[in-house]
């Protein structure tokens, strides 16, 4: 008897280490997916932002000619 109820510790043992190892994977993949939006954005923003100083200078010299 006693056997069996060590077989069914470690089982849940096994299972709650599994269980574990899901979450920590599904954390690092969430924390990865920000991390490619914020630097994404942060590419978007330094492209966007010479583009509406250009834009701006741009379009003085346009009116003025």
């Amino acid at each position: 008897m006693a056997t069996r109820a060590k077989s069914t510790f470690q089982k849940r043992q096994k299972e709650m280490k599994r269980q574990e190892k899901q979450r920590m994977k599904a954390e690092r993949r969430a924390q990865r997916s920000l991390a490619k939006r914020a630097e994404a954005q942060a590419s978007n923003e330094t492209v966007a932002a010479p583009s509406e100083s250009e834009a701006q200078v741009t379009s003085p010299q346009s009116h003025g000619s």
